[in-house]
C-alpha cells in the first residue's frame, strides 16, 4: 500500500526537532532509521500530517564512553552498535544480540533507540538493555530527564516517552569481562523472535557470580527474570545445578498465543532456551 500524504520535516538539532513536534502535536510522528514506522505507514495503521525526520541531527549520533557506561545515540544504527569496539568489549550481550537482527541493510538503516521507543516486544533490542540496567535519556520541552529501563517500558508499543519528548539516547553501565549469549527461537531467518532469552554472567572460578536474564516476546514487554537471576547466584556453571531453576523462567509470564505457539508452549521452550543461554554465557 501507499502511504497517506504527509509533510515532512529534517530538523539539523533538537531543540528545532522539540519545536516541530510541540507545533504539531498528534499529528506529527518522528522518524529515525524508519524500519518500524515506514511499515506502519504503508499499511495506513497510522497517518500523520507531518513527519519529522532527526537521521540528520549530529548530535544525536555517535557512541561514547561515559565512565562506568556507554552511551548510544539516538541517531546510532544497528550497524554502527555492531562496530564498535566499546560495545563489543564493555557491552557484549548488546553486541550479539544485535547480530540477530533482520539484514544488513535493516541494520545499517534501524536504530536502537528507535527500537526501544517502538517497544515491539518481539524485537531483540528491549530484552538486553532491560537486562543490562540501561538508562534511557529523554527530552522534551521542560528539559532533560532520566529513566530506568525498568520503568521505560509500560505496555504494548507504549513506553514512558511523552507526547513531545525525544528518546535521545540510551545509557548502558559497562559489563566488561561478564560472559553473555543472546538466544534466539524463530523458524524463518530474519523473523521477529518467537522467543528470545539474553543472558550475562559473571562467573567465578566455575560458580555463578552474579546473572542477569531478559526475555524476549514472552509478555506485552520485554521482561526481567529477577527471580531466576537470584536463584543461579552461587550454582555452579553445570548443566545439573542449574537446569531445573532455569526451567522455571516462563513462571508469572504471559506470553502471546499465535501460530507461533500457544502460551504453554511457549513457557516451556523459554526454560530450555535460559538454560542453554546460561551455559554459553557462562563459558560452559
Amino acid at each position: 500500500m501507499i502511504p497517506a500524504q504527509f509533510d515532512y520535516a529534517a530538523p539539523s538539532s533538537v531543540e528545532e526537532a522539540l519545536g516541530l513536534l510541540a507545533e504539531h502535536g498528534d499529528d506529527a510522528k518522528v522518524l529515525s532509521g524508519g524500519q518500524s514506522l515506514l511499515p506502519v505507514l504503508r499499511m495506513r495503521l497510522n497517518a500523520p500530517g507531518i513527519i519529522v525526520d532527526i537521521s540528520r541531527i549530529e548530535s544525536l549520533k555517535g557512541i561514547t564512553e561515559e565512565g562506568d557506561a556507554i552511551r548510544i545515540g539516538a541517531g546510532a544504527t544497528y550497524q554502527d552498535v555492531l562496530g564498535s569496539d566499546l560495545v563489543q568489549e564493555h557491552l557484549g550481550l548488546l553486541h550479539k544480540a544485535v547480530q540477530e537482527i533482520a539484514d544488513p541493510q535493516i541494520r545499517h538503516r534501524g536504530t536502537i533507540c528507535g527500537a526501544l521507543v517502538h517497544a515491539d516486544p518481539a524485537g531483540d533490542v528491549g530484552a538486553p538493555v532491560l537486562a543490562l540496567e540501561g538508562q534511557m535519556v529523554i527530552q522534551g520541552p521542560d528539559g532533560e530527564r532520566t529513566v530506568p529501563a525498568s520503568e521505560f517500558f509500560v505496555d504494548l508499543f507504549e513506553t514512558a516517552v511523552q507526547d513531545g519528548e525525544l528518546l535521545t539516547a540510551v545509557v548502558i553501565p559497562k559489563h566488561t569481562g561478564w560472559g553473555s549469549h543472546y538466544e534466539k527461537f524463530v523458524r524463518v531467518s530474519h523473523q521477529w523472535a518467537i522467543i528470545g532469552i539474553a543472558a550475562a554472567v559473571r562467573a567465578e572460578g566455575g560458580t555463578i557470580a552474579e546473572a542477569k536474564v531478559g526475555l524476549t516476546n514472552m509478555g506485552n514487554t520485554p521482561l526481567r527474570a529477577s527471580a531466576v537471576e537470584e536463584a543461579l547466584v552461587g550454582q555452579a556453571a553445570t548443566e545439573e545445578a542449574i537446569g531445573e531453576i532455569c526451567a522455571k523462567v516462563g513462571e508469572g509470564t504471559d506470553p502471546p498465543s499465535d501460530l507461533n505457539g500457544q502460551a504453554d508452549y511457549r513457557r516451556h521452550v523459554a526454560g530450555v532456551l535460559t538454560r542453554r543461554a546460561v551455559l554459553a554465557a557462562a563459558g560452559a
